[in-house]
């Protein structure tokens, strides 16, 4: 019996996959039994931060050319997001409660898989992986702390969701960057002094008090809105504030624009895109509502500051995520220094893959480098010398052959080549 710790978007991929290759799989989690404070409800998979899985096109975004890759291997976080689609122009947008039943359902009903629910505070024996990702308990966190080493620490910031309804319409419009994607992104446009005064209060404005565990680096990554502002007064302009490519029906362009984007397929809420925040409560009300389309929003979520750990991955783990020296102990999700929620769902999925190799006495293959799945295990492999969480991009994976000046056509090219090498990959595992 294989044991998964955490029912995330890793573990349950990491448990269907294995499922389906016929093993025997205990999954534990803590929900419904505990939850975290980011936590809403007792289903699996859940979406705690965006419900957006970034860019869907695998041929301009190196995100949407890992999910295909995870696509080809068989992947039932891919699956999901599919089902749970909602409009969002150029990216992969869920509906997160259908999308976390749709997970939860997949894994809760499958023959070979065997829920538990409680508080798991030490690493299982071998065969097992550990998938509790950035809100790993105590308990737990400090057993992975003797095994590996000391864990290190960032902070995630999920954003505010306001009420459809009660966003001023003569003060916002649809629509997306340069006329794409029809209606998906509501906007929430400010001349020069409204942003102005709202830089102004964000900066100002009453943050919850860190306690001494939380006051560590913050992953840029997932900056809160206020720090990036702090950081000067057009950073938001240049930054998730962006107005560029951005008009009205009557032509109308504008000194900075928040964009919001449906949190579910009702459209009936929207998520403050580029808002991650750890204003207290009071002060999010205040200071979003400083924004004219804002100005009488209700509130259907504010937004939380919650931990993430991961794990100084190249100094303990190998490209298959199993740990050095113990060949059938995986970890998987956020916690290997993957950074995003398609990423950790991958990590999961390979675990699941080698750990099924080495369970049938195959030879582990390791998804070639110019894949994002194969540059994503690299990283993990590679340098301990400073080591940050890393998301898909085109980036990491290898340069080609011939220079290509033109982006389009490069990243194109780098698609096509990493598809090719998935299907061989795919080829030697099996699907």
């Amino acid at each position: 019996m294989i044991k998964i710790i955490g029912a995330g978007l890793a573990g349950c991929e990491a448990a269907y996959y294995l499922a389906e290759r016929g093993f025997g799989v205990e999954l534990w989690d803590m929900k419904p039994e505990k939850l975290t404070p980011a936590h809403k409800s007792g289903d699996y998979g859940e979406l705690v931060c965006s419900n957006s899985l970034k860019g869907a096109d695998p041929y301009t975004n190196a995100c949407g050319l890992l999910k295909e890759e995870m696509r080809r291997i068989g992947s039932l976080v891919m699956r999901a997001a599919e089902y749970s689609a909602i409009p969002a122009g150029g990216a992969l947008a869920v509906d997160r409660q259908k999308f976390s039943a749709f997970m939860t359902k997949s894994v809760k009903r499958h023959k070979n898989i065997r829920c538990m629910c409680g508080e798991v505070g030490e690493i299982p024996p071998a065969p097992c992986i550990i998938a509790t990702g950035p809100l790993t308990s105590d308990k737990l966190s400090r057993a992975i702390e003797e095994k590996t080493g000391a864990p290190l620490h960032f902070y995630d910031a999920s954003a505010p969701i306001v009420l459809r309804d009660s966003v001023d319409m003569e003060r916002a419009f649809f629509g997306d960057r340069y006329g794409r994607g029809g209606d998906d992104y509501l906007n929430c446009p400010m001349d020069k002094e409204e942003y102005e005064a709202f830089v102004d209060a964000l900066i100002s404005a009453e943050k919850v008090v860190l306690h001494d565990f939380e006051k560590r680096e913050i992953f840029e990554g997932c900056m809160p809105v206020e720090v990036m502002a702090g950081r000067g007064a057009e950073t938001l302009r240049f930054g998730p504030f962006k107005p560029v490519g951005l008009k009205d029906k009557e032509g109308n362009k504008f000194y900075a624009v928040l964009q919001l984007r449906k949190e579910n397929a009702a459209g009936t809420a929207y998520n403050l895109v580029g808002c991650q925040t750890n204003l207290r409560f009071p002060e999010q009300k205040r200071v979003f509502s400083m924004i004219p389309a804002l100005a009488h929003a209700e509130f259907a979520r504010y937004g939380v500051m919650h931990r993430n750990t991961y794990i100084n991955s190249p100094d303990c783990l190998n490209a298959d995520f199993s740990l050095k020296g113990e060949p059938l102990v995986f970890f998987a999700g956020q916690m290997t220094g993957v950074e995003g929620y398609v990423e950790s769902a991958a990590s999961g999925l390979l675990c699941a893959v080698h750990m099924a190799a080495k369970l049938e006495n195959r030879q582990v293959v390791i998804p070639p480098a110019d894949t994002v799945c194969g540059a994503l295990s690299a990283h993990i492999a590679g340098s301990a010398d400073n080591f940050q969480p890393m998301n898909a991009n085109f980036g990491i994976l290898p340069a080609l052959g011939e220079r290509i000046r033109d982006k389009k056509q490069r990243y194109t090219r780098l698609a096509e080549r990493a598809l090719k090498s998935i299907d061989g990959f795919v080829g030697q595992i099996g699907r």
